[in-house]
């Protein structure tokens, strides 16, 4: 079943389930207020009748004095029944009926209302008792037809039931129109979508029609949204591809120009270098990739152990030494140990990612500097150049997978693929940390590395340590 048609269901048994419950109440409340006003025209009657009657007691006899009952109407019908169940008087409408109104009521020493049958007559029955000195002298009975009343129930409950099919019928009706209506935008969103399938076309957005607080306009504003994002990660594996396509072919269309130089003129040392130099870096590409892929679904392991982060700086510091030619500087606070619980190899991996970066687009006379500090439980590392800068509008993509800036701001050919950033930016997350980036341009970039340590304890620094 349709949305659609589920929720014009939903709309008519809801209308059926109130109509109901106002026609049944409707019907109640009617035929309740009918039969009391003809109970207090029942009451009224016998009250008139037992105020102007007399009982007149002679030995071994009780004889009742009735006013006269040429008052009742045509449509009330009297019976004075003795206690020996005798009828002592009635009305005239009803002088040749010798049986009780209602013979249940007779000999219950209480006032009593019920309904009784006469041949086809429905009536709505009154029975008093009279009595003298506490001992029963007699009853009356006052009667009327209730032929009124039922036609005028029959006629309400069809209506009722009438209107309630109507009133079923037409909120079927305007139910499914506005049904329709309120999800027209999503039939919008699927044709959108189709189209958008059949025809690659990422570009095409939904337009909103109506608020855009409502559920359907929150509905359209996150399918567009994520289009934007599935259209920027298309654009972005295509540049990818591109890039890697470009950094491919370089290694590889210098190693095969090396390799022909061979065979013309035999191996020399220079041109096997060069082929190790570009097979070496194909190799790094080939690696990110991977790791990439491992990390992306999940089969990328990491070790959890204690690991001195100061260590591992001071090798990267080491080795980055010769990259940066003497340009990178080390600063570290006088603590004991910085420690935190991961993989050794990754974070050592993390830290050599954000130097090579640094270093990379720092121009000749700059100065890359690796920094350490302990803050409350947090271990902070620091990366800055003073390169270039960063525009304000690329940093948030900085860690996006083959993501890169543009070439023109390198001092040197670029040997990477927009991978570092996102591998350094994986590792971060998975050790409980984050990476931060604060850029000016003209004046350099920093990046910053907040990893949770191991102990919420800080060793004071060792005197041979300061």
């Amino acid at each position: 079943m349709s949305l659609r048609a589920r929720l014009t269901l939903g709309y008519s048994a809801v209308l059926a389930g109130v109509l109901l419950v106002f026609s049944a109440a409707l019907y109640l409340l009617l035929t309740f207020g009918l039969v009391y006003q003809i109970d207090q025209t029942l009451a009224q009657s016998a009250e008139t009748i037992l105020r102007t009657s007399r009982v007149r007691t002679e030995p071994n006899l009780r004889i009742i004095t009735l006013p006269s009952l040429a008052f009742a109407s045509p449509n009330v019908y009297i019976q004075v029944w003795g206690g020996d169940r005798q009828l002592i008087a009635s009305s005239s409408n009803v002088s040749s009926l010798t049986q009780p109104l209602d013979s249940s009521a007779l000999g219950i020493q209480q006032q009593r209302y019920s309904q009784a049958s006469i041949g086809s007559a429905h009536l709505r029955v009154f029975t008093v008792p009279i009595t003298l000195a506490g001992t029963e002298a007699g009853f009356l009975q006052i009667g009327t037809p209730l032929s009124t009343v039922d036609r005028i129930r029959e006629y309400l409950l069809v209506m009722l039931v009438l209107g309630d099919v109507l009133g079923m019928i037409i909120a079927a009706a305007l139910g499914n129109l506005i049904a329709g209506r309120a999800l027209r935008p999503l039939e919008a969103v699927t044709v959108t979508a189709l189209q958008i399938t059949r025809a690659d076309d990422l570009s095409r957005r939904i337009s909103l029609e109506g608020p855009p607080g409502s559920e359907v306009g929150r509905l359209i504003l996150a399918f567009n949204e994520t289009l934007e994002r599935l259209e920027d990660l298309f654009h972005s594996q295509r540049r990818f591809l591109a890039d890697v396509s470009h950094e491919l072919r370089t290694p590889l269309t210098a190693i095969r120009g090396n390799v022909d130089l061979i065979r013309r003129m035999g191996a020399d040392e220079e041109s096997l270098e060069a082929i190790q130099s570009e097979a070496e870096r194909l190799i790094r590409l080939v690696g990110d990739l991977l790791l990439l892929a491992q990390a992306e679904t999940g089969n990328l392991p990491l070790a959890r152990e204690p690991v001195d982060v100061d260590t591992v700086l001071l090798e990267v510091f080491q080795q980055g030494r010769i990259l940066a030619q003497d340009h990178l500087t080390l600063v570290m606070g006088d603590w004991d140990q910085a420690q935190v619980i991961g993989d050794r190899d990754r974070l050592k991996q993390l830290f050599l990612n954000l130097m090579a970066n640094a270093v990379q687009y720092t121009p000749n006379g700059g100065r890359v500097t690796l920094s350490l500090r302990l803050v409350g439980e947090w271990t902070h590392i620091s990366v800055t150049d003073t390169g270039p800068g960063i525009p304000a509008e690329e940093i948030p993509h900085l860690f996006e997978r083959f993501y890169r800036v543009d070439r023109s701001r390198t001092r040197r050919s670029y040997s990477g693929a927009g991978l570092g950033l996102s591998i350094a930016y994986w590792i971060a997350v998975n050790h409980g940390g984050r990476i931060e980036v604060a850029s000016e341009m003209g004046k350099g970039t920093t990046f910053s590395v907040w990893l949770p340590l191991a102990s919420k304890e800080i060793r004071q620094p060792a005197a041979e340590a300061a």
